[in-house]
């Protein structure tokens, strides 16, 4: 068979293909409307997006893969169709620490879809306020990177919030150095996010020594800055430099290349186990001898997995402390709930923030 006719053979194939995709997309989204119907029919109105069920479609998904798509561009493609569906089931809204563009903007879109409106805020304490308030369904924030450790602005925050953890996003961080210019020579500044420059402290020490760094409230904000001024650059995502329309002169200049961030999904409602969770708590011990170890103890009894404690001033009194934990385990599995009911026990003060899915990928 000549090449052209090869050629021919197999298009035909991918035409036969994506119409059987198509149509099994469109059941799939006939589905999710009968699902919106019978939900509808028992009297609920809201909760059509389940987390803990979206990460186990997500985590068959995986699973199933034998390529030649990657992991990542095969949860992206899946993500995408499970939100064009919620979208026929339930109108939602998400809020995010923006402004557009921003790596928590990049966190939100990883999450919920292309598919699901999002509206930026310029603060932390606003996307919760907004959530609270009803005027968004979900917020997504940043927690923790694995270079510059917790964000304290939303760790603070849970303090004096009722919303709840409903699900956390791990997004790989890429810095690129972007300007209007395309010289780097021309650059006599860089602005950026005060946790971006650290993050990419070494690079600049060595490319860029004697060049003036500015922190700024986002990176977002940096390459709009860069875009109005020829002698500016700015560092952030590539995302931004298209949306900003700005040059990218040097790629990937991050320090750490596993340079990660830890976004997390907050709301109103509990969610439920996944069989793959996490919880998050807010702990305050009684000022004695030995209150640490009573808080630990009875995590250590009960063979949980502690993944992260932090400290933070409690705000109600001159060294007085909380600590924030994270175990793995849902906190309706029975060895989850008996170290929980213990450490109430133990501790001045307890707030379960969320039981929650773990990040799936």
């Amino acid at each position: 068979m000549a090449e052209a006719d090869k050629l021919q053979a197999i298009r035909r194939k991918i035409d036969e293909l994506d119409s059987d995709i198509q149509s099994l997309i469109s059941e799939r989204a006939k589905c999710a409307e009968e699902v919106a119907r019978i939900k509808r029919g028992a009297g609920e109105h809201d909760g059509f997006y389940r987390p803990e069920r979206e990460a186990e479609v997500i985590r068959k998904v995986l699973e199933r893969n034998t390529g030649p798509l990657g992991d990542s561009e095969i949860a992206i493609l899946f993500r995408e169709i499970m939100s064009a569906c919620l979208g026929l089931q339930q109108s939602m809204r998400i809020a995010y620490l923006g402004p557009e563009g921003t790596f928590t903007h990049a966190a939100a879109m990883k999450h919920f879809g292309q598919n699901v409106p999002t509206d930026a805020y310029s603060a932390i304490d606003r996307v919760f306020r907004e959530v609270s308030a009803g005027h968004a369904n979900y917020g997504v924030v940043p927690v923790e990177n694995s270079t510059e450790g917790v964000v304290n602005h939303t760790l603070d925050t849970f303090l004096s919030s009722d919303l709840k953890i409903c699900g956390e996003i791990e997004l790989r961080i890429h810095h690129h150095l972007m300007a209007k210019t395309e010289s780097i020579s021309d650059v006599k500044k860089i602005y950026s996010h005060q946790q971006s420059l650290a993050q990419c402290r070494n690079w600049l020490n060595e490319n860029m020594a004697g060049v003036e760094t500015i922190a700024v409230s986002s990176n977002a904000e940096a390459a709009k800055i860069a875009a109005d001024d020829a002698t500016a650059a700015a560092i952030g995502s590539d995302a931004a430099a298209g949306i900003y329309n700005i040059s990218v002169l040097a790629s990937n200049i991050e320090d750490n290349p596993n340079n990660t961030t830890r976004f997390i999904v907050v709301g109103n409602h509990a969610v439920s186990p996944s069989g793959h969770d996490k919880t998050s708590m807010l702990v305050s011990a009684n000022n004695q001898p030995g209150a640490l170890h009573s808080l630990l103890a009875p995590i250590a009894k009960h063979n949980l997995s502690m993944n992260k404690i932090e400290s933070r001033p409690s705000q109600k009194g001159m060294w007085e402390y909380v600590f924030f934990i994270d175990v793995d385990g849902h906190q309706d599995d029975e060895n989850v709930k008996t170290a929980l009911n213990e450490l109430r026990d133990a501790a001045a003060m307890l707030k379960v923030l969320g039981s929650y899915p773990k990040a799936v990928l």
